[in-house]
């Protein structure tokens, strides 16, 4: 015979109280972490080195706590980074900081090792600049090189510091560009407004035509233009030419092949010193209009003053001008002329006779371009006559053309 089995439940008011203890208890502890890790952000916040030591006690795994107390406990950093590293192999810039250390105390094989593991687990731009750093330091040039343009082909927004490092291993333009440079504009921009911080006009003007082959003129027309600017006023019209032609040639600017550009004054000036000045000056007013340059004289305008002027090169030899122009209100003689100098006098090769005419009439001015002078100034000048007063009317120019004679 089967003995009997009694199974007894406890009541049902018992059960209810330990399933709400459990669940208290549950909470109170939830409510506990989340203090200490509240708290541990406050100690952590404040910033001091007993603070996040404080922040480290309550919360042992952060190593974000460790690495910001490396720095505030200088004596203790190395161990405060390697249990940075520790708790978290993917923290490449514990990897790198600790690396330093190692580097500091001459154990260059372990830093080494370490700046390595840290391009390993983030390929971004700050391990490659950190190995590139390590090996000029080491006296290691051909890897140098390497992490040089390993960096290079993931730019920050100033890689002018890496571009430093190269000048500081090669001073030459030419083999820095050949080392690092890639398609990337980006980086070929900010090469170049390096090479005009360093003075190496000449450099960037061979540079310009990769950045043209790999940006556009809406990106990069305006720093193309102000490199032209610098040229023209180093007085070196051969480069400035060189570089004004590339931007023509593609495209990149809107301009004419005839000299002077922008002859008929069909468009607004470009900014730039291969398209027409126009001066500002109190007492007068030029604009491109419909029919031409315009100019307006209220009588109280300088003495002697520039009225349109554009850079030009132009090859040794004989040339003739053709101009038209009208007047209204301005006399013979009263000092408006067309004046051709070199950049880099101030004396004219050629003047035109006064710009005087109540009739559109058209004119030719023949000047010689003697050997060392190709880069030239095309001016409309005014300079009161001695014995008159200031002209008071208004200047109409609706065409300027230089040809080259047999």
């Amino acid at each position: 015979m089967l003995g009997s089995l009694t199974v007894r439940f406890l009541p049902y008011g018992w059960l209810g109280i330990a399933l709400r203890v459990v669940v208290a208890s549950a909470c109170s502890i939830a409510v506990f972490c989340c203090w200490k890790m509240a708290r541990a952000d406050y100690l952590f916040r404040k910033d001091t080195a007993e603070s996040v030591r404080s922040a480290i006690r309550l919360s042992p795994d952060e190593p974000e706590y460790y690495m910001r107390l490396s720095q505030l406990d200088g004596g203790h950093a190395r161990e405060l980074l390697e249990s940075a590293v520790r708790l978290d192999r993917y923290n490449a810039q514990a990897d790198i900081e600790l690396g330093l250390r190692y580097e500091a105390d001459e154990d260059y094989d372990r830093a080494e090792k370490l700046l390595l593991a840290a391009y390993e687990v983030d390929h971004t731009y700050l391990p490659r600049w950190s190995l590139a750093n390590f090996y000029l330091r080491r006296d290691n040039v051909p890897m140098f090189w390497t992490w040089a343009r390993s960096a290079a082909q993931m730019p920050s927004d100033n890689i002018g510091p890496l571009f430093e490092l190269c000048w500081r291993v090669s001073p030459d333009p030419d083999q820095i560009a050949g080392r690092i440079l890639n398609d990337n504009p980006e980086l070929i921009r900010q090469y170049l407004s390096f090479l005009l911080k360093k003075q190496q006009l000449a450099a960037a003007v061979a540079v310009s035509p990769t950045l043209v082959r790999y940006s556009n003129a809406e990106t990069d027309g305006s720093l193309l233009l102000s490199m032209v600017n610098r040229l023209v006023a180093s007085e070196d019209g051969k480069a400035a030419n060189v570089l004004w032609r590339l931007l023509v040639d593609n495209r990149w600017v809107v301009a004419d092949t005839t000299v002077p550009n922008n002859g008929k004054f069909a468009r607004d000036p470009l900014p730039v010193s291969f398209d027409w000045s126009l001066p500002s000056n109190s007492g007068l007013h030029s604009w491109p209009g419909p029919s031409g340059l315009e100019t307006e004289f209220t009588g109280a305008q300088p003495e002697n003053c520039i009225i349109a002027e554009q850079a030009m090169v132009l090859k040794p030899g004989s040339y003739l001008m053709e101009y038209s122009f009208r007047t209204a209100d301005i006399g013979p003689g009263t000092g408006l002329t067309w004046q051709i100098a070199a950049a880099n006098s101030d004396t004219p090769l050629a003047v035109s006779g006064d710009l005087s005419s109540d009739a559109l009439k058209q004119e030719k001015l023949e000047f010689l371009v003697p050997p060392g002078a190709s880069f030239l100034r095309l001016r409309l000048n005014y300079k009161r006559t001695l014995g008159t007063t200031r002209i008071s009317g208004t200047l109409v120019v609706p065409s300027v053309r230089i040809n080259a004679r047999p």
